[in-house]
């Protein structure tokens, strides 16, 4: 049975939907498994490519926040450093996602697969000027080696906003289950 304290943090548990987008081959399963259960597949675009949605969950305790990736509360849009395409592919994404989704929905933009730095086709600050101008948060990431993975989903915890606490009753009466205690009586008046 869970203590009180951790009842009460799981009520204050914000949970998410998290969905990421990209072309395929960009790594997005990847950045997912990374960060999830921290593995990395060499050859997985090859042997088992992702089509459609997977769902994992991954908590966050110190930030309080439950990820379900694959919804539509937060997006990280990803391309592949090494491909122009992608990237643009990404853009028509952000697009995509701007005109449809709602206006308080966070996104970022993930260059993924940094560990390949001299195949690259996408200039960084390219990447970031454009994030920029469509107010996303921007970081180049390697599913491979790790790098700025858990920063990347970090940083779309923390701007989510938060569960409310429970709030304690204002007004009115308090409502308490426990019996009143019966009145002592006075030794020496019994009737």
């Amino acid at each position: 049975m869970a203590a009180p304290a951790d009842t009460l943090a799981l009520s204050q548990q914000t949970t998410a939907k998290l969905v990421l987008l990209g072309e395929m081959g960009s790594g997005k399963s990847s950045l997912v498994l990374r960060y999830v259960k921290n593995s990395f597949y060499e050859y997985q675009a090859s042997h088992a490519s992702t089509v459609g949605a997977a769902f994992l969950t991954k908590t966050i305790p110190e930030l309080n926040i439950k990820f379900e990736i694959w919804g539509a509360a937060a997006a990280i849009i990803v391309y592949d450093i090494t491909s122009t395409d992608s990237f643009n592919r990404a853009k028509a994404w952000v697009r995509e996602l701007q005109r449809q989704g709602g206006p308080n929905m966070i996104m970022a933009l993930a260059g993924n697969k940094a560990d390949l730095e001299s195949a690259r086709a996408v200039v960084a600050e390219e990447a970031q000027a454009y994030a920029n101008e469509n107010g996303l948060h921007f970081l180049e990431t390697s599913a491979k080696t790790a790098a700025n993975v858990n920063e990347l989903f970090s940083e779309i915890a923390r701007k989510l906003p938060k569960a409310d606490a429970p709030r304690p009753p204002q007004g009115g009466i308090v409502l308490d289950s426990a019996p009143a205690p019966a009145p002592k009586k006075n030794a020496c008046c019994s009737s």
